[in-house]
């Protein structure tokens, strides 16, 4: 198994603009398109560990509790997508607490032991990698209370990518893992592959409104109120990479903003950049430089 190595970086908060993305955005479920409904859905279900909310024809929810987390479309005709081209990176589900989490990766590691691909401690959070069978990847993570960060003398945050062996995380918490309180897990990022940092910075921040955490060149992290990140670009795989064409892979990622007068506000903030959007009176729907959807909602 292999596990990532990096020093600490501290990460200067960027200073909220005007037009900003509201502190209480919400992180909603990710749709995938997927060739083989069922096998993604006993993935998600009997490995990952969560619920199908709702499984109608060719397309099927899953999440915790009353929280979505994936939607799944099936969609037999289109071709597998581009590793190398703009879409998704992975999906960050994030959990309430540690043994959750160990609840999670026990099941993943007995199951579908395969699909792992590394682990990290990144100081604020302690994640864990897989790519799932359709070549979607995954982080499995749960953040440190923000009275764990360490906080700079300017305010900045630290953030690093540390040793974390999984086996080691599971044998720690393997007694609460078994019987985990509560059933609490959300989309807690999203990380996406983009063709360069410039553009998807100029599109991120400067027109849709979030902060950024961190711009290391290769790499974008943007959030709003203050959290480590609620999206994340690179170029690692996808430098150069064009708009996508349509396949299998990620259909749409989803936001919820606290009320409809902040869906309000960022339809025209759309609309001053010329940025083509479709509001049907609840979703505003719009895409980024590379034609990823993007969907935002206001809070039911």
């Amino acid at each position: 198994m292999t596990t990532q190595h990096a020093t600490p970086t501290w990460i200067t908060p960027s200073v909220p603009t005007a037009g900003a993305m509201p502190d209480d955005l919400r992180m909603d479920a990710v749709e995938l398109l997927v060739h083989d409904l069922d096998g993604m859905i006993g993935y998600y279900h009997d490995a990952v560990g969560l619920d199908v909310l709702n499984h109608a024809g060719a397309s099927a929810t899953l999440g915790r509790g009353s929280e979505h987390i994936l939607t799944l479309r099936q969609e037999r005709d289109l071709p597998a997508g581009n590793p190398r081209g703009a879409g998704l990176y992975h999906t960050a589900i994030l959990f309430e607490n540690q043994a959750q989490l160990a609840g999670s990766l026990l099941s993943m590691f007995r199951k579908v032991p395969q699909t792992y691909t590394g682990s990290a401690d990144h100081l604020v959070s302690e994640a864990f990698y897989f790519t799932d069978p359709e070549g979607n990847g995954l982080e499995l993570y749960r953040d440190r209370p923000r009275s764990d960060w360490q906080i700079g003398p300017d305010g900045s945050v630290a953030m690093a990518s540390l040793p974390l062996h999984p086996i080691d995380f599971v044998e720690t918490w393997y007694d609460e893992a078994l019987s985990p309180e509560g059933t609490t897990a959300t989309v807690g990022h999203v990380h996406l592959q983009v063709g360069d940092i410039p553009t998807a910075r100029e599109f991120y921040v400067n027109k849709l409104g979030f902060d950024v955490i961190l711009d290391g060149g290769t790499a974008l992290f943007v959030s709003a109120g203050g959290y480590h990140h609620h999206l994340g670009m690179n170029t690692w795989q996808s430098r150069g990479a064009g708009p996508r064409a349509a396949s299998l892979g990620l259909g749409d990622v989803r936001v919820t903003l606290p009320s409809r007068e902040d869906v309000a506000e960022l339809a025209a903030r759309l609309k001053h950049h010329e940025i083509q959007a479709d509001d049907d009176g609840h979703t505003l729907r719009f895409k980024d430089p590379w034609g990823t959807v993007l969907a935002a909602s206001p809070q039911d």
